[in-house]
Protein backbone atom coordinates (compact mmCIF):
# COMPACT_ATOMS: atom_id res chain seq x y z
CA UNK A 1 0.00 0.00 0.00
CA UNK A 2 0.88 3.75 0.00
CA UNK A 3 2.30 5.32 2.71
CA UNK A 4 -0.76 8.13 3.77
CA UNK A 5 2.02 10.56 4.65
CA UNK A 6 2.74 10.37 0.72
CA UNK A 7 -0.66 10.53 -0.47
CA UNK A 8 -1.76 13.47 1.82
CA UNK A 9 1.82 15.30 0.52
CA UNK A 10 1.10 13.99 -3.41
CA UNK A 11 -2.81 14.26 -3.52
CA UNK A 12 -2.76 15.22 -7.13
CA UNK A 13 -0.49 12.82 -8.21
CA UNK A 14 -2.23 9.92 -6.70
CA UNK A 15 -5.54 10.59 -7.70
CA UNK A 16 -4.31 11.10 -11.38
CA UNK A 17 -2.32 8.06 -11.54
CA UNK A 18 -5.38 6.21 -9.37
CA UNK A 19 -7.59 7.11 -12.48
CA UNK A 20 -5.46 6.40 -15.27
CA UNK A 21 -5.02 2.66 -13.82
CA UNK A 22 -8.88 2.63 -13.93
CA UNK A 23 -9.36 2.35 -10.22
CA UNK A 24 -12.57 4.33 -8.44
CA UNK A 25 -11.08 5.74 -5.09
CA UNK A 26 -12.05 9.01 -3.40
CA UNK A 27 -8.38 10.38 -2.04
CA UNK A 28 -10.21 13.38 -0.02
CA UNK A 29 -12.56 10.94 1.43
CA UNK A 30 -9.56 8.99 2.71
CA UNK A 31 -7.89 12.11 3.39
CA UNK A 32 -10.51 13.50 5.47
CA UNK A 33 -11.02 9.91 7.49
CA UNK A 34 -7.40 10.34 8.53
CA UNK A 35 -7.83 13.26 9.87
CA UNK A 36 -10.70 11.75 11.71
CA UNK A 37 -8.07 9.84 12.92
CA UNK A 38 -5.44 11.45 13.72
CA UNK A 39 -7.87 14.08 15.94
CA UNK A 40 -8.98 10.91 18.14
CA UNK A 41 -5.35 9.61 17.99
CA UNK A 42 -4.80 12.49 20.27
CA UNK A 43 -7.30 12.52 22.33
CA UNK A 44 -6.34 8.63 23.21
CA UNK A 45 -2.50 9.44 23.67
CA UNK A 46 -3.45 12.15 25.69
CA UNK A 47 -5.83 10.08 28.18
CA UNK A 48 -3.41 7.23 27.91
CA UNK A 49 -0.61 9.61 29.49
CA UNK A 50 -2.77 10.93 32.02
CA UNK A 51 -3.63 7.30 33.11
CA UNK A 52 -0.13 6.60 33.62
CA UNK A 53 0.85 9.67 34.93
CA UNK A 54 -2.22 8.90 37.73
CA UNK A 55 -0.70 5.65 37.63
CA UNK A 56 2.51 6.47 38.78
CA UNK A 57 0.92 8.60 41.84
CA UNK A 58 -1.15 5.99 43.58
CA UNK A 59 2.44 3.77 43.55
CA UNK A 60 4.03 3.90 47.13
CA UNK A 61 0.97 4.39 49.34
CA UNK A 62 -2.48 4.48 49.83
CA UNK A 63 -4.53 6.58 46.42
CA UNK A 64 -6.39 9.04 47.62
CA UNK A 65 -10.49 9.40 46.75
CA UNK A 66 -10.26 12.10 44.14
CA UNK A 67 -7.09 9.82 42.64
CA UNK A 68 -9.33 6.61 42.20
CA UNK A 69 -12.20 8.65 41.03
CA UNK A 70 -10.04 10.53 38.34
CA UNK A 71 -8.56 6.85 37.07
CA UNK A 72 -11.69 5.47 36.52
CA UNK A 73 -13.12 8.66 34.68
CA UNK A 74 -9.85 8.00 32.80
CA UNK A 75 -10.46 4.54 32.30
CA UNK A 76 -14.20 5.34 31.28
CA UNK A 77 -13.07 7.76 28.70
CA UNK A 78 -10.63 5.14 27.27
CA UNK A 79 -12.99 2.95 26.82
CA UNK A 80 -15.55 5.04 24.71
CA UNK A 81 -12.85 6.23 22.12
CA UNK A 82 -10.66 3.39 21.87
CA UNK A 83 -13.32 1.47 19.73
CA UNK A 84 -13.80 4.58 17.88
CA UNK A 85 -9.55 4.16 16.73
CA UNK A 86 -9.85 0.74 16.26
CA UNK A 87 -12.85 1.33 13.95
CA UNK A 88 -11.44 3.86 12.03
CA UNK A 89 -8.07 2.59 11.45
CA UNK A 90 -9.52 -0.73 10.48
CA UNK A 91 -11.78 1.29 7.33
CA UNK A 92 -8.58 3.80 6.84
CA UNK A 93 -6.45 0.73 6.40
CA UNK A 94 -9.53 -1.12 4.19
CA UNK A 95 -9.40 2.06 2.00
CA UNK A 96 -5.42 2.67 1.72
CA UNK A 97 -5.57 -0.86 0.34
CA UNK A 98 -7.95 -0.06 -2.31
CA UNK A 99 -5.46 2.93 -4.10
CA UNK A 100 -2.99 1.42 -6.68
CA UNK A 101 0.54 2.20 -6.40
CA UNK A 102 1.20 5.70 -8.75
CA UNK A 103 3.01 5.07 -12.17
CA UNK A 104 5.98 6.35 -13.61
CA UNK A 105 6.10 9.15 -15.43
CA UNK A 106 7.64 6.62 -18.80
CA UNK A 107 4.54 4.54 -18.49
CA UNK A 108 1.95 5.05 -21.90
CA UNK A 109 -1.56 6.41 -20.72
CA UNK A 110 -4.85 4.65 -21.31
CA UNK A 111 -5.89 1.37 -21.91
CA UNK A 112 -4.61 -1.99 -23.39
CA UNK A 113 -4.85 -0.71 -26.87
CA UNK A 114 -2.20 1.82 -25.82
CA UNK A 115 0.11 -0.44 -24.89
CA UNK A 116 3.37 0.86 -26.40
CA UNK A 117 5.86 -1.40 -28.48
CA UNK A 118 10.02 -1.38 -27.49
CA UNK A 119 11.54 -4.24 -29.52
CA UNK A 120 11.06 -7.12 -31.98
CA UNK A 121 12.77 -10.19 -31.72
CA UNK A 122 13.24 -13.00 -34.60
CA UNK A 123 10.96 -13.57 -37.50
CA UNK A 124 7.56 -14.32 -38.20
CA UNK A 125 6.71 -17.97 -38.81
CA UNK A 126 3.56 -18.10 -41.51
CA UNK A 127 3.04 -21.47 -40.48
CA UNK A 128 2.37 -23.71 -37.43
CA UNK A 129 0.70 -26.79 -35.67
CA UNK A 130 -2.50 -26.09 -33.44
CA UNK A 131 -1.06 -27.26 -30.59
CA UNK A 132 -4.19 -28.79 -28.68
CA UNK A 133 -5.15 -30.61 -32.07
CA UNK A 134 -1.33 -31.62 -32.76
CA UNK A 135 -0.97 -32.86 -28.68
CA UNK A 136 -4.40 -34.93 -28.78
CA UNK A 137 -3.24 -36.76 -31.77
CA UNK A 138 0.34 -37.38 -30.00
CA UNK A 139 -2.03 -38.59 -26.50
CA UNK A 140 0.08 -36.50 -24.91
CA UNK A 141 -2.86 -33.83 -23.28
CA UNK A 142 -6.08 -35.22 -21.76
CA UNK A 143 -8.59 -32.72 -21.05
CA UNK A 144 -11.72 -34.71 -21.02
CA UNK A 145 -10.04 -36.53 -18.34
CA UNK A 146 -9.09 -33.66 -16.61
CA UNK A 147 -12.41 -32.04 -16.27
CA UNK A 148 -13.70 -35.58 -15.46
CA UNK A 149 -11.75 -35.68 -12.22
CA UNK A 150 -11.53 -31.41 -11.34
CA UNK A 151 -13.72 -29.57 -14.00
CA UNK A 152 -13.00 -28.11 -16.58
CA UNK A 153 -9.50 -26.48 -18.21
CA UNK A 154 -7.84 -28.89 -15.93
CA UNK A 155 -5.94 -31.52 -17.33
CA UNK A 156 -3.02 -34.32 -17.73
CA UNK A 157 -0.13 -34.23 -19.70
CA UNK A 158 1.60 -37.39 -21.13
CA UNK A 159 4.87 -39.27 -22.01
CA UNK A 160 7.06 -36.88 -24.34
CA UNK A 161 5.18 -33.61 -22.88
CA UNK A 162 5.58 -34.53 -19.56
CA UNK A 163 9.04 -34.77 -20.64
CA UNK A 164 9.46 -31.78 -22.38
CA UNK A 165 7.71 -29.91 -19.41
CA UNK A 166 10.71 -31.56 -16.97
CA UNK A 167 13.03 -29.95 -19.65
CA UNK A 168 12.19 -26.85 -19.87
CA UNK A 169 12.01 -26.65 -15.92
CA UNK A 170 15.85 -28.37 -15.99
CA UNK A 171 16.83 -25.47 -18.39
CA UNK A 172 14.61 -22.46 -16.51
CA UNK A 173 16.24 -23.43 -13.36
CA UNK A 174 20.22 -23.73 -14.77
CA UNK A 175 19.50 -20.26 -16.45
CA UNK A 176 18.24 -18.21 -13.26
CA UNK A 177 20.87 -19.97 -11.02
CA UNK A 178 23.25 -18.56 -13.36
CA UNK A 179 22.05 -15.46 -12.58
CA UNK A 180 22.57 -14.98 -9.34
CA UNK A 181 19.08 -16.28 -8.30
CA UNK A 182 18.19 -19.01 -5.43
CA UNK A 183 16.08 -21.81 -5.96
CA UNK A 184 13.03 -21.88 -3.79
CA UNK A 185 10.30 -24.47 -3.69
CA UNK A 186 7.02 -22.39 -2.06
CA UNK A 187 4.17 -23.25 -0.20
CA UNK A 188 0.75 -23.67 -2.29
CA UNK A 189 -1.60 -21.78 0.03
CA UNK A 190 -0.87 -18.42 1.53
CA UNK A 191 -2.71 -16.17 3.99
CA UNK A 192 -4.78 -13.39 3.38
CA UNK A 193 -2.69 -10.75 4.94
CA UNK A 194 0.14 -12.18 2.37
CA UNK A 195 -2.27 -12.02 -0.56
CA UNK A 196 -3.27 -8.59 0.37
CA UNK A 197 0.07 -7.52 0.78
CA UNK A 198 0.83 -8.11 -2.50
CA UNK A 199 -1.35 -5.87 -3.68
CA UNK A 200 -4.13 -8.77 -5.46
CA UNK A 201 -7.02 -6.45 -5.30
CA UNK A 202 -9.58 -7.22 -8.30
CA UNK A 203 -10.82 -4.28 -9.44
CA UNK A 204 -14.34 -5.80 -8.75
CA UNK A 205 -15.41 -8.42 -6.59
CA UNK A 206 -16.19 -10.55 -9.81
CA UNK A 207 -12.82 -10.72 -11.10
CA UNK A 208 -11.60 -12.30 -8.16
CA UNK A 209 -9.08 -14.95 -9.41
CA UNK A 210 -8.08 -16.94 -6.25
CA UNK A 211 -9.09 -19.96 -4.91
CA UNK A 212 -10.12 -20.13 -1.16
CA UNK A 213 -10.13 -22.97 0.96
CA UNK A 214 -13.53 -22.86 2.99
CA UNK A 215 -13.05 -22.35 6.77
CA UNK A 216 -9.58 -21.87 6.57
CA UNK A 217 -7.92 -17.84 6.09
CA UNK A 218 -5.85 -19.59 2.98
CA UNK A 219 -5.74 -18.73 -0.38
CA UNK A 220 -4.48 -21.23 -3.15
CA UNK A 221 -1.91 -19.03 -4.78
CA UNK A 222 -1.95 -17.79 -8.39
CA UNK A 223 1.84 -17.25 -8.79
CA UNK A 224 4.95 -17.87 -6.60
CA UNK A 225 5.58 -14.37 -6.42
CA UNK A 226 2.30 -14.36 -3.68
CA UNK A 227 4.73 -16.90 -1.11
CA UNK A 228 7.95 -14.88 -2.46
CA UNK A 229 6.97 -11.58 -1.55
CA UNK A 230 5.51 -13.17 2.25
CA UNK A 231 9.35 -14.28 2.89
CA UNK A 232 10.39 -11.82 4.25
CA UNK A 233 7.44 -10.10 5.73
CA UNK A 234 7.80 -8.36 9.57
CA UNK A 235 11.95 -8.62 8.95
CA UNK A 236 14.51 -5.90 8.22
CA UNK A 237 17.47 -6.42 5.96
CA UNK A 238 20.76 -5.40 6.38
CA UNK A 239 21.16 -3.22 3.27
CA UNK A 240 24.78 -5.18 2.66
CA UNK A 241 22.54 -8.55 1.94
CA UNK A 242 20.40 -6.65 -0.84
CA UNK A 243 19.54 -7.86 -3.39
CA UNK A 244 18.13 -10.57 -2.37
CA UNK A 245 17.05 -12.70 -6.03
CA UNK A 246 15.07 -16.10 -5.61
CA UNK A 247 13.54 -18.33 -8.14
CA UNK A 248 10.43 -19.97 -7.02
CA UNK A 249 8.45 -23.07 -8.25
CA UNK A 250 4.84 -23.79 -7.80
CA UNK A 251 1.88 -25.10 -8.98
CA UNK A 252 -0.11 -21.98 -9.60
CA UNK A 253 -4.02 -22.13 -9.70
CA UNK A 254 -6.31 -19.50 -11.25
CA UNK A 255 -10.26 -19.24 -11.54
CA UNK A 256 -9.57 -16.98 -14.87
CA UNK A 257 -12.35 -14.49 -13.81
CA UNK A 258 -13.09 -11.79 -16.29
CA UNK A 259 -11.30 -13.78 -18.99
CA UNK A 260 -14.22 -13.67 -21.44
CA UNK A 261 -13.62 -13.41 -24.99
CA UNK A 262 -9.34 -14.03 -24.71
CA UNK A 263 -7.91 -16.49 -25.77
CA UNK A 264 -8.42 -19.92 -24.09
CA UNK A 265 -8.03 -22.95 -26.29
CA UNK A 266 -6.47 -25.63 -24.90
CA UNK A 267 -3.25 -24.93 -22.72
CA UNK A 268 -3.03 -21.51 -23.19
CA UNK A 269 -5.27 -20.16 -20.42
CA UNK A 270 -6.02 -23.08 -17.81
CA UNK A 271 -7.12 -23.63 -13.90
CA UNK A 272 -3.53 -24.98 -12.83
CA UNK A 273 -0.05 -24.71 -14.31
CA UNK A 274 3.32 -24.50 -13.26
CA UNK A 275 5.42 -21.66 -13.49
CA UNK A 276 9.05 -20.63 -12.58
CA UNK A 277 9.02 -16.87 -11.03
CA UNK A 278 12.26 -14.65 -10.71
CA UNK A 279 11.57 -11.89 -7.38
CA UNK A 280 13.72 -9.53 -5.75
CA UNK A 281 14.41 -7.79 -2.91
CA UNK A 282 16.12 -4.62 -3.72
CA UNK A 283 16.91 -1.24 -2.35
CA UNK A 284 15.25 2.19 -3.77
CA UNK A 285 17.71 3.33 -5.75
CA UNK A 286 18.01 -0.25 -7.54
CA UNK A 287 14.24 -1.04 -8.51
CA UNK A 288 14.78 -0.05 -12.13
CA UNK A 289 18.08 -1.45 -12.74
CA UNK A 290 16.78 -4.39 -11.35
CA UNK A 291 13.88 -4.72 -13.54
CA UNK A 292 15.93 -4.41 -16.74
CA UNK A 293 17.65 -7.30 -15.37
CA UNK A 294 14.57 -9.34 -15.19
CA UNK A 295 13.54 -8.46 -18.82
CA UNK A 296 16.81 -9.21 -20.08
CA UNK A 297 17.07 -12.62 -18.72
CA UNK A 298 13.26 -13.54 -20.02
CA UNK A 299 14.68 -12.37 -23.52
CA UNK A 300 17.50 -14.34 -22.96
CA UNK A 301 15.47 -17.52 -22.28
CA UNK A 302 13.32 -16.90 -25.24
CA UNK A 303 15.99 -16.36 -27.69
CA UNK A 304 18.20 -19.46 -26.39
CA UNK A 305 14.64 -21.41 -27.44
CA UNK A 306 14.60 -20.38 -30.73
CA UNK A 307 11.30 -18.02 -30.57
CA UNK A 308 10.34 -14.91 -32.09
CA UNK A 309 8.80 -12.24 -29.84
CA UNK A 310 8.07 -8.41 -28.98
CA UNK A 311 8.28 -6.43 -26.34
CA UNK A 312 5.58 -3.57 -24.85
CA UNK A 313 5.92 -1.33 -22.57
CA UNK A 314 2.30 -1.86 -20.65
CA UNK A 315 -0.18 1.35 -20.65
CA UNK A 316 -1.38 2.61 -17.04
CA UNK A 317 -4.75 1.24 -17.75
CA UNK A 318 -3.38 -1.99 -18.09
CA UNK A 319 -1.59 -2.21 -15.23
CA UNK A 320 -2.67 -3.74 -11.35
CA UNK A 321 -2.40 -2.49 -8.10
CA UNK A 322 0.90 -2.95 -7.27
CA UNK A 323 2.67 -1.95 -10.42
CA UNK A 324 4.91 0.91 -10.95
CA UNK A 325 5.56 -0.15 -14.57
CA UNK A 326 5.71 -3.71 -16.22
CA UNK A 327 6.43 -5.32 -19.33
CA UNK A 328 4.88 -8.22 -21.20
CA UNK A 329 6.70 -10.14 -24.00
CA UNK A 330 4.21 -11.99 -26.49
CA UNK A 331 5.83 -14.51 -28.62
CA UNK A 332 4.63 -14.95 -32.35
CA UNK A 333 1.79 -17.39 -33.00
CA UNK A 334 2.46 -18.60 -36.40
CA UNK A 335 -1.24 -19.90 -35.67
CA UNK A 336 -3.13 -17.23 -35.13
CA UNK A 337 -0.78 -14.69 -36.75
CA UNK A 338 -0.64 -12.47 -33.69
CA UNK A 339 1.45 -11.45 -30.74
CA UNK A 340 0.38 -13.37 -27.49
CA UNK A 341 1.50 -13.03 -23.71
CA UNK A 342 3.90 -15.01 -22.65
CA UNK A 343 5.92 -13.66 -19.73
CA UNK A 344 5.96 -10.32 -17.86
CA UNK A 345 8.11 -8.49 -15.23
CA UNK A 346 6.99 -5.79 -12.57
CA UNK A 347 8.72 -3.49 -10.74
CA UNK A 348 6.15 -2.66 -7.43
CA UNK A 349 8.22 -0.15 -5.83
CA UNK A 350 8.08 -0.19 -2.40
CA UNK A 351 4.06 -0.74 -2.29
CA UNK A 352 4.11 -4.63 -1.20
CA UNK A 353 6.77 -4.53 1.15
CA UNK A 354 5.11 -1.45 2.97
CA UNK A 355 2.21 -3.66 3.75
CA UNK A 356 3.96 -6.74 4.56
CA UNK A 357 6.39 -4.50 6.53
CA UNK A 358 9.90 -5.74 4.77
CA UNK A 359 12.31 -2.97 5.22
CA UNK A 360 16.13 -2.60 5.21
CA UNK A 361 18.60 -0.90 7.32
CA UNK A 362 21.29 1.08 6.13
CA UNK A 363 24.35 1.15 6.50
CA UNK A 364 24.13 4.52 8.33
CA UNK A 365 21.56 2.41 10.86
CA UNK A 366 18.37 4.26 8.69
CA UNK A 367 15.59 2.08 8.88
CA UNK A 368 13.01 2.15 5.35
CA UNK A 369 10.98 0.14 3.12
CA UNK A 370 12.83 -1.08 0.51
CA UNK A 371 11.27 -2.31 -3.23
CA UNK A 372 10.20 -5.45 -4.79
CA UNK A 373 9.75 -6.94 -8.23
CA UNK A 374 8.79 -10.10 -10.00
CA UNK A 375 9.19 -11.76 -13.24
CA UNK A 376 8.29 -14.70 -14.89
CA UNK A 377 10.90 -17.37 -16.18
CA UNK A 378 9.08 -19.97 -17.36
CA UNK A 379 4.87 -20.38 -17.70
CA UNK A 380 4.99 -24.02 -18.29
CA UNK A 381 1.56 -24.61 -20.07
CA UNK A 382 1.84 -21.33 -22.17
CA UNK A 383 5.73 -22.09 -23.03
CA UNK A 384 4.72 -25.94 -24.29
CA UNK A 385 1.65 -24.01 -26.18
CA UNK A 386 5.17 -21.94 -27.89
CA UNK A 387 7.41 -24.94 -28.55
CA UNK A 388 4.48 -27.05 -30.10
CA UNK A 389 3.21 -24.58 -32.69
CA UNK A 390 7.01 -23.39 -33.67
CA UNK A 391 8.95 -27.02 -33.47
CA UNK A 392 6.31 -29.32 -34.64
CA UNK A 393 7.44 -30.85 -38.21
CA UNK A 394 5.63 -31.92 -41.69
CA UNK A 395 6.07 -35.54 -40.71
CA UNK A 396 4.53 -35.28 -37.24
CA UNK A 397 7.65 -35.07 -34.98
CA UNK A 398 9.03 -32.69 -32.67
CA UNK A 399 11.93 -30.81 -33.23
CA UNK A 400 13.51 -30.77 -29.81
CA UNK A 401 15.02 -26.83 -29.00
CA UNK A 402 18.84 -27.55 -28.89
CA UNK A 403 19.07 -26.19 -25.73
CA UNK A 404 16.41 -28.83 -23.91
CA UNK A 405 17.99 -32.05 -25.78
CA UNK A 406 20.30 -32.75 -22.97
CA UNK A 407 17.27 -32.38 -20.27
CA UNK A 408 16.08 -35.29 -22.99
CA UNK A 409 18.71 -37.70 -23.39
CA UNK A 410 20.18 -35.84 -26.41
CA UNK A 411 17.43 -36.60 -28.52
CA UNK A 412 16.77 -33.50 -31.25
CA UNK A 413 13.22 -35.02 -32.02
CA UNK A 414 10.18 -36.69 -30.23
Amino acid sequence: MLDINFIRQNQELVEKSTREKGYQVNISELLSLDDERRSILQIVDSLRQERNEVSNQMKGGKPSAELIAKGKEIKEKLAEVEPKLAAIETELNDRLRQVPNIIFDDVPLGGEENNLEIKVWGDKKTTGVDHLDYAVSRDWVDFERGAKVAGAKFYYTKGDLALLENALLQFGISKVVEHGFTLMMVPDLVSSRVLEGCGFNPRTSEQSDEYFVEGEDLAMIATAEMPLTGYHMDEIIDEKDLPLCYAGYSACFRKEAGTYGKHTRGLFRVHQFNKLEMYVFCLPEKSKEMHEKILAIEEEILQELGVSYHIISNAAGDLGAPAAKKYDIEYWSPIDQKYREITSCSNCTDFQARSLNIRVRRTDGRVEVLHTLNGTAIPFARMMVVILENFAEKDGKLKVPEVLRAYLGGRSEI
